[in-house]
């Protein structure tokens, strides 16, 4: 009977054995998993930033070429224009449009200050102001033209 106990101690030890070196194997292989996982998350993020730094790459060569175009642009442009006649003349109101608005104008409130029917006396003022402004601003228009034929 003494034999029993020692047996059954001996059983159990050696049971108790196996099956801590089945649990250190199975968390041996639980770090192993969890040390590849970690790899993976970081190659992960190494590959989405690389991807993020290739696309601002890409960006700032865009944005870069996109400059270089508008100052080819503007240096054509620059060329162009220094190349332009240079007696070229500005663009805007004639003399006679000129002299038709500011007689008209003039007209209205000589007309509206003269007349005791202010209304109708600004209409017909600015009517007659306006065909006397454009008359004189035909005129001056005429010998504008007539000096510039001269000079050249």
């Amino acid at each position: 009977m003494n034999k029993l106990p020692i047996s059954i101690i001996s059983a159990a030890i050696f049971m108790a054995s196996c099956n801590s070196s089945a649990n250190k194997e199975a968390a041996l292989l639980k770090e192993k998993q969890v040390a590849i996982d970690s790899m993976k998350h970081v190659m992960e993020k190494k590959a989405i930033v690389d991807s993020m730094n290739t696309v601002m790459a890409n960006r700032e060569a865009e944005k870069k070429a996109e400059e270089t175009k508008v100052a080819e642009e503007r240096s054509e442009q620059a060329v162009a224009s220094s190349t332009t006649a240079p007696a070229a003349r500005k663009k805007g109101w004639n003399h006679t449009a000129k002299g038709a608005v500011v007689g008209a104008g003039t007209g209205a409130i000589t007309g509206a200050i003269v007349n005791k029917k202010r209304g109708e006396g600004a209409l017909i003022g600015s009517l007659i102001g306006a065909g006397v402004g454009a008359g004189t601003g035909a005129i001056v228009d005429n010998s504008q033209k007539k000096k510039r034929r001269n000079n050249n």
